[in-house]
């Protein structure tokens, strides 16, 4: 018989894995993409910094020329008042968005998109920058914050700079409480139980001699969902 492990708990979608989007100030993402292409430029105002418990960077309100109001990640060394630009004529200042076609190697972004049109999909976290490696016609070559290198469609767009809010992760969160009232805007659970410090019958880990797992790590993509745990269908273990 399967094991009520907590990733089926967590599927279920009760309030303990449940993320408080009500409390969410807006969706961030980019303008339209046949917009910006048919204007060219537009350049927008920023109105407002926003914290939002979603998001872990701080957002700039922005007020574009043509009236539309939307929430972006706020770059580096921005404040209430200055202009950013949007479009495939955009100057190459900080907080401006342009398709990475467009943006020289060796330039910081953040917010870039997996797809054009999709609003930003990679590098939104406080802090977070990529670097732009090389460009071709048939793709732009970014080492992302992970030292991962990724291709990208040339006609993806990008923000120009380093995302605010840096630093922090060097500040302790000193109360258990704290750190579970933050986890809990985000819907994750908190304080995690190591499956080896569990009871056999709630974890395929549990029981044994002290806290060590009696099982290998690696199961196979058709295992039950109660034997489901560690490296799922896993190509290679070990170091290289």
């Amino acid at each position: 018989m399967g094991k009520r492990i907590i990733a089926r708990r967590r599927g279920q979608g009760s309030p303990v894995y449940r993320s408080n989007s009500n409390r969410f100030k807006a969706d961030v993402k980019y303008r339209n993409y046949d917009n910006i292409e048919t204007t060219k430029m537009l350049k927008g105002r920023i109105v407002d910094l926003v914290k939002c418990p979603g998001h872990t960077a701080p957002l700039a309100r922005v007020l574009y020329e043509n009236r539309d109001e939307l929430l972006l990640i706020a770059p580096n060394n921005i404040k209430v008042g200055d202009f950013i630009e949007s479009g495939i004529s955009s100057s190459l200042n900080n907080g401006n968005i342009l398709p990475l076609k467009l943006i020289p190697e060796g330039t910081l972004i953040y917010n870039i998109e997996s797809n054009p049109g999709d609003g930003g999909k990679f590098c939104r976290a406080a802090g977070n920058f990529s670097k732009i490696l090389s460009s071709t016609q048939e793709f732009v070559l970014i080492e992302l914050p992970s030292k991962k290198q990724r291709k990208f469609d040339p006609n993806c767009r990008a923000t120009i700079g380093i995302i605010a809010g840096g630093g922090r992760v060097d500040k302790f969160f000193v109360k258990a409480g704290k750190r579970m009232h933050y986890m809990r805007a985000r819907g994750k659970l908190y304080p995690r139980t190591s499956g080896v410090a569990m009871n056999a019958l709630n974890h395929p880990y549990g029981s044994g001699r002290g806290r060590h797992h009696s099982k290998i790590k690696v199961v196979g993509r058709g295992t039950p969902p109660g034997r489901k745990v560690g490296k799922v269908c896993a190509r290679r273990t070990g170091r290289k």
